[in-house]
């Protein structure tokens, strides 16, 4: 990044344990500017998400960037949330200390608005949660779009969901708000689960992690440790999730994107919540028999450098607090 400035970025976030990964890698990479952090319900309540995120910053030696409370439930559907797993507290129940600092003054839509319009280059959003603030924002100060470069949302799926078969679970929670931000007229990446489960950080990395001196670096092998696949092994990897679409700003060579066609299923049932993304090489029937719709052009993950990011993540966190 030498001769370059940094990237303004704003993380919408939900935090959990990837969240909280997410959130050490931004405030530690010399090329991201991380100008504020907003906080959504998703994996757990909103105010626990305000108080994991405040913990994080502060353990990761970033504690005065602001952050704000968002939308304690979707759109339109209830709360859902997600203990099963991230824990009681979302956290992975670490026993975390609560944060010496409170949030912002000011509320999450406010806070996106003022940040993006003050910021001199146009800002990176990176949504690692359910959409509803994002949402709100477009909807309330559709002006924001000017002053934004791109959308990298951490959402949505190609071949096969979590929450349901075909649906991830940010975009599950709250599907109108994934199809409001599929509206909006600036670019947008969707980094889903076929490479978000992709990026894991080998055993040893993790145990080096944990026993760091660092707090940060401490943190992350903890939360790491939490995020192990589920195969009975007794020293597992850790998986990246939410960090890896932060890591893709940073570093987008990273990750390999097609530029398809994509819409998200509203309809109740089954399939509520799916992205559906268009990968025929040519129209099909429906098309031929007159029934277009249009779709938003999305740039779709579908390969990832799992290799590359794990290094950058552990180089970036290992380096500590920046100056």
């Amino acid at each position: 990044m030498t001769g370059r400035q940094p990237i303004p970025v704003i993380v919408d976030c939900d935090t959990g344990v990837d969240d909280a990964l997410a959130l050490l890698f931004a405030v530690r990479h010399p090329g991201l500017h991380l100008r504020a952090v907003t906080c959504v319900a998703g994996n757990t309540h909103v105010d626990q998400v305000v108080r994991n995120t405040l913990t994080v910053l502060e353990q990761a030696g970033a504690p005065e960037i602001p952050v704000g409370r968002g939308a304690e439930r979707p759109l339109i559907e209830p709360p859902r949330d997600a203990h099963h797993v991230h824990g009681r507290d979302g956290m992975g129940d670490l026993g975390l200390p609560a944060p010496a600092r409170r949030p912002a003054g000011a509320d999450a839509v406010t806070l996106l608005r003022r940040e993006i319009l003050a910021s001199d280059r146009p800002v990176t959003l990176v949504p690692t949660a359910p959409l509803t603030n994002i949402a709100l924002l477009l909807r309330t100060h559709p002006e924001v779009t000017a002053n934004i470069e791109r959308i990298v949302f951490m959402g949505g799926a190609v071949a096969t969901g979590n929450a349901t078969a075909v649906a991830e679970f940010n975009v599950w929670h709250d599907p109108e708000a994934a199809a409001v931000l599929l509206s909006a007229r600036v670019p947008v990446t969707m980094y889903g689960l076929d490479v978000f489960e992709r990026v894991l950080v080998p055993a040893p990395d993790v145990r080096r992690l944990t026993e760091s001196a660092e707090p940060g670096a401490r943190l992350a092998g903890r939360l790491l440790s939490h995020r192990g696949p589920a195969t009975g092994e007794h020293d597992p990897r850790g998986g990246l999730g939410d960090a890896g679409a932060v890591c893709s700003v940073a570093d987008p060579a990273g990750l390999t994107t097609h530029r398809l066609p994509v819409e998200v299923n509203l309809a109740p049932g089954p399939a509520r919540g799916q992205t559906v993304v268009d990968r025929r090489p040519r129209p099909g029937e429906a098309e031929l028999h007159g029934e277009m719709r249009e779709q938003r052009l999305v740039d779709v993950a579908l390969d990832i450098d799992a290799k590359r990011y794990v290094e950058l993540y552990l180089t970036t966190v290992e380096a500590g607090p920046r100056a």
